[in-house]
């Protein structure tokens, strides 16, 4: 697993890089193809084995002659996670489903788990991955290793999709294309390269000092601290990667993503350990469990904590409000402070609230 997160951030500027990828990330779910896409460009890639059949589905129209697709991608924007057809459907509801009987099955298809990552910049990118119909449906087992996967897609993903899934040339070429406010940073967090757009945002959410680049909001850079000692490390565990950052009255709130670079991106990205990408948030000005879910690395569960601490809920309220015991909640609650950086509850709904809503300090 700590190899195939080393890819998929190689994958995030090296975008050829995506099929061989969508086929191991299958196999994580004992699946057997994948696929990789984002909406707002209409740009898709999948495993090699998958590639005419995606094709074929697109070409019949079956995207929107069937309720799966409008089922999966309703549930999947409400949950944090992967979602299955289970999750989705009765098994009579499957078995009346045309697209099961007359596409999925007779290609060896049938059962699939797939997510919807909404990107702050309101980017939707889609994953799906897909079963072979004798294996019978995903398990929670496969979900979970997939949603273990998660924030790491998201995070590759962004940057893919605002490549259009095209192969760049150059550092200069990427940053330009990414439509972001963007830089390549050497060690340490030193500021190697920035496009016109980042340099524009420079002032108002970050400093470039002579060491490193660093975040005017205090709390959001020891966030950016912590992340860049942890980027050289392989699997990232205890590392916060993307950091919210304060609005201003100026300036929306936004997040800061930190993508290390990793095997192959090298070439492209020479002597360079990450991309810092800045993006301003366009949509609900208060943070959504899929969303802190994504920036923080956190469960599902956690994300609902998250969300609630942000809205100022107690421990006891949270239970009550989750069915869970408030045992349960703090055990939760004392992860999610571990992987904001945070020591304190009210720390906690401070960094949210303020980084989330716009004209915070």
């Amino acid at each position: 697993m700590e190899t195939l997160v080393d890819q998929i951030y190689e994958a995030a500027v090296v975008p050829e890089l995506w099929p061989q990828i969508l086929t191991k990330l299958a196999h994580v779910a004992d699946g057997v193809s994948g696929l990789l896409m984002t909406g707002d460009l209409g740009k898709w890639v999948a495993s090699p084995d998958a590639v005419e059949i995606v094709q074929d589905y697109l070409d019949q129209g079956w995207h929107s002659r069937t309720q799966r697709t409008n089922r999966l991608f309703q549930r999947g924007v409400e949950h944090p996670g992967f979602v299955c057809d289970l999750d989705v459907f009765s098994p009579e509801e499957i078995e009346a489903e045309p697209v099961y009987r007359e596409f999925f099955r007779p290609r060896g298809w049938g059962w699939g788990a797939g997510t919807i990552i909404a990107a702050p910049s309101g980017d939707l990118i889609a994953i799906d991955i897909e079963r072979r119909y004798e294996r019978g449906p995903m398990d929670r087992a496969a979900v979970e290793r997939l949603d273990g996967l998660r924030p790491h897609l998201a995070r590759a993903a962004l940057i893919s999709g605002r490549l259009a899934l095209e192969r760049m040339n150059s550092a200069t070429q990427i940053l330009d294309i990414m439509g972001l406010g963007g830089a390549v940073l050497g060690a340490g967090g030193k500021l190697l390269s920035t496009n016109a757009r980042f340099e524009l945002l420079l002032g108002h959410y970050l400093i470039a000092r002579s060491k490193r680049v660093a975040a005017i909001n205090p709390l959001s850079d020891n966030l950016l601290a912590e992340a860049l000692n942890h980027v050289s490390v392989s699997d990232g565990r205890g590392s916060v990667r993307s950091i919210p950052l304060p609005g201003t009255e100026d300036h929306p709130p936004a997040i800061l993503h930190l993508v290390p670079i990793r095997g192959v991106a090298h070439d492209i990205f020479s002597g360079a350990i990450a991309l810092l990408v800045i993006t301003q948030m366009t949509a609900k000005p208060s943070p959504t469990a899929e969303l802190l879910q994504g920036l923080f690395d956190l469960t599902a569960a956690e994300a609902r904590v998250a969300r609630a601490i942000a809205n100022r809920q107690t421990v006891n309220e949270i239970a009550l409000s989750l069915g869970l015991s408030p045992e349960t909640v703090r055990t939760q609650l004392k992860s999610v402070l571990s992987k904001t950086g945070q020591t304190r509850q009210l720390d906690l709904a401070v960094l949210l609230t303020s980084s989330f809503h716009p004209g915070a300090p």
